[in-house]
């Protein structure tokens, strides 16, 4: 029994080789039973004290832990097990603070004590505090180099500050010693995936299920590894196999919905009754709030709740920048923002997006129950989710209705199904009247663009038509490349046929795993297309990115998963977007940004059309030239880029809603 040592004159040494055995065994509720014994026959004594909240701690009973821990800490105050065990039961109890301070005074006591410091780092990651927790976790490795467990845990951490290359060294380094830690294979291909080494992940994730059959969170890992690599059917297989062992795994459920977006032939209705089962999962895990405090005021300030693991260097954060910059600068009396960001890493966007918000609070470690608290007691009158089924999101949160009202917007394309949502924010383009049946929220329509974009601030000149001096026309995509599905990829065979010598430039994640590049190659051969005619590259930092559409001459759209950022990044930097209208949310975002951007000549109807205007725009070269030179300034001229006027539609709707419920 590692953390029980005896200190003082009291038990018998057989009453503590009893006690150690009963632990070591597993026997918890035997060992509990002699710990009370011991305590009651030696009350003043620490050694009983600390047995007890160790096995209170190791069945999970954490709050019954916390008493005898602290009657140990008074009674051994120089004992460094007791201060450190206590920080582990306040970690869980999510009193970090707390549990801070215990590992602080047990290094008081003993600097060079290993599993101090590495039970430090965990709770300064809890807290954001990246840098401080890679210290701690350093310094543990330091004093005992052959720690898997603090090798792992730094790895987790530079992996969430983005330093994937250390992380991927750290996770080895714990391998190296352990071999056959589940958990360390699932993190290294989580983070293999992160770097597009897909392939290679595979076998990582693999490895740990083999190592780990019922490791849940590794089924979902490798359902996102299989997913990027489109084998969407065994994606599927991995989600659910997920969700089986561990039934209310909302990651889980939100990947395997998010994954449906990416079926050309999904059924709407299956979709619904799909996200209608994870809302009702979500509903079941809640208590929600009746009552709120919030003044019925219709005119009054509000407090508006961004809730979103994207705010930093991601499309969310790239939409939202300009219309958070115009309400700070021009409507701060009419809304206020409180951000609650649901990711640690930072970044430069991230400052400024915090500059421009009332507060700011990181929601990464807590709980669903106390995020609803503390936005309940924030006075939040308009809680929006920016996530959706994506990365990161809070959904099982709002089920716990913490504000008035609550609104989905900007990050995902169909609906959550929780029905403590209120809204979804849609435009006159983008979700026909007649798909509305297929959402659990109330449409609430902006009246131009759900969109706004912030141009990015790099010093970077729109190109000349690249074709002018090429001789050829290149078309291009930088979307996630699981978009090109099937009969994405037949069209694009079409346009390539139909105008001669063109070229095809792919960018995306998945292109820098070998076997993604030669899947890509044989799936266009299939169609007759030559290799010689792709360009295939990875994807890059964002600057180099952009600079990357001065190679292309018209973007290509998939279908029916389209671009957001993508196509408004294309048309920022002079190249028009071809679109296919769908009949979905999902399929008309390019609908309704070439239509704002006063490009309706870019929308196909179907198939044939989409063919037929591909060839038509690439056969007029000077066209297409002029378009390019003024296609910038048309873009920030228009609802696109008008973050002013955005906001102040943005606005009349949130407060038409807070109306609503003012009314009721």
């Amino acid at each position: 029994m590692r953390d029980i040592k005896q200190t003082e004159a009291g038990p018998t040494s057989h009453e503590i080789e009893v006690l150690v055995a009963l632990f070591s065994e597993g026997r918890y509720a035997e060992a509990e039973i002699l710990a009370r014994e011991i305590t009651a026959r030696f009350p003043m004594h620490g050694f009983g004290w600390k047995a007890l909240g160790v096995v209170l701690k190791q069945m999970g009973r954490a709050i019954d832990a916390l008493a005898p821990m602290r009657r140990a800490v008074e009674l051994m105050p120089d004992d460094v097990e007791t201060h450190n065990n206590l920080g582990v039961a306040l970690r869980n109890l999510a009193q970090l603070d707390g549990a801070v301070a215990s590992y602080r005074r047990a290094l008081e006591i003993k600097p060079e004590y290993a599993d101090a410091h590495n039970n430090l780092g965990y709770a300064l990651q809890y807290m954001g505090y990246l840098h401080d927790a890679a210290a701690s976790y350093r310094r543990a490795l330091w004093i005992k180099p052959d720690s898997a467990e603090a090798h792992n845990n730094l790895g987790n951490i530079l992996r969430e500050m983005g330093q994937l290359d250390e992380a991927e060294a750290s996770y080895r380094r714990a391998l190296g010693l352990k071999p056959d830690l589940a958990e360390v294979q699932n993190n290294l291909g989580a983070t293999l995936q992160d770097m597009g080494r897909l392939s290679e992940a595979e076998v990582n994730l693999r490895r740990a299920l083999e190592i780990k059959p019922d490791y849940a969170e590794a089924h979902n890992n490798l359902g996102i590894t299989l997913q990027y690599l489109d084998r969407l059917g065994e994606a599927e297989v991995s989600y659910r196999q997920a969700l089986e062992i561990k039934p209310d795994f909302s990651q889980a459920h939100s990947n395997l919905l998010f994954s449906y977006n990416f079926l050309p032939k999904q059924a709407p209705a299956e979709m619904l009754a799909q996200a209608r089962a994870y809302g009702k999962l979500a509903a079941q895990q809640a208590h929600p709030f009746i009552s709120w405090h919030n003044d019925p005021d219709p005119s009054r300030q509000l407090r508006v709740g961004l809730v979103s693991g994207d705010l930093i260097s991601h499309p969310v954060g790239y939409f939202i920048e300009g219309i958070l910059k115009s309400f700070a600068s021009q409507f701060a009396s009419r809304l206020e923002f409180y951000a609650y960001t649901c990711f640690s890493r930072t970044d430069a966007l991230t400052e400024r997006l915090r500059a421009c918000c009332r507060a700011w609070c990181s929601a990464v470690w807590q709980s669903d129950e106390i995020l609803a608290r503390q936005i309940r007691d924030d006075g939040i009158d308009i809680l929006i989710d920016l996530s959706g089924h994506t990365a990161h999101n809070r959904l099982p949160m709002f089920a716990w209705k913490p504000a008035p009202v609550q609104v989905s917007w900007l990050g995902y394309f169909a609906t959550t199904g929780v029905a403590a949502i209120d809204y979804l924010i849609a435009d006159p383009w983008v979700l026909p009247e007649t798909e509305e049946v297929y959402f659990t929220e109330k449409i609430w329509r902006l009246p131009e663009t759900r969109l706004c974009f912030t141009p990015p601030d790099m010093d970077l000149d729109v190109s000349p038509l690249p074709a002018l001096t090429n001789g050829y026309v290149t078309f291009g995509c930088f979307n996630n490349l699981t978009k090109m599905n099937d009969d994405v990829v037949a069209v694009w065979s079409r346009v390539l046929a139909t105008v001669p010598n063109s070229r095809l430039f792919l960018k995306a994640r998945q292109l820098n795993d070998a076997s993604a590049r030669q899947r890509t190659i044989d799936r266009f051969s299939a169609h007759g297309i030559d290799a010689k005619r792709l360009i295939l590259e990875e994807t890059e930092p964002r600057e180099k990115y952009l600079a990357a559409y001065r190679r292309i001459d018209i973007a290509l759209d998939p279908f029916p998963f389209s671009g957001g950022t993508t196509s408004v990044d294309s048309l920022w930097m002079g190249v028009p977007v071809l679109t296919l209208a769908g009949e979905r949310f999902l399929s008309r975002q390019g609908v309704g940004i070439l239509m704002n951007a006063g490009l309706p000549e870019w929308v196909a109807v179907d198939t044939g059309d989409y063919v037929a205007r591909s060839a038509l725009h690439a056969i007029n070269l000077p066209r297409l030239a002029k378009l390019r030179n003024g296609l910038r300034k048309q873009v920030l001229a228009s609802p696109i880029t008008d973050a002013k006027r955005f906001s102040m539609h943005f606005e009349d709707s949130l407060r038409a809603m807070w109306r609503k419920w003012c009314d009721k």
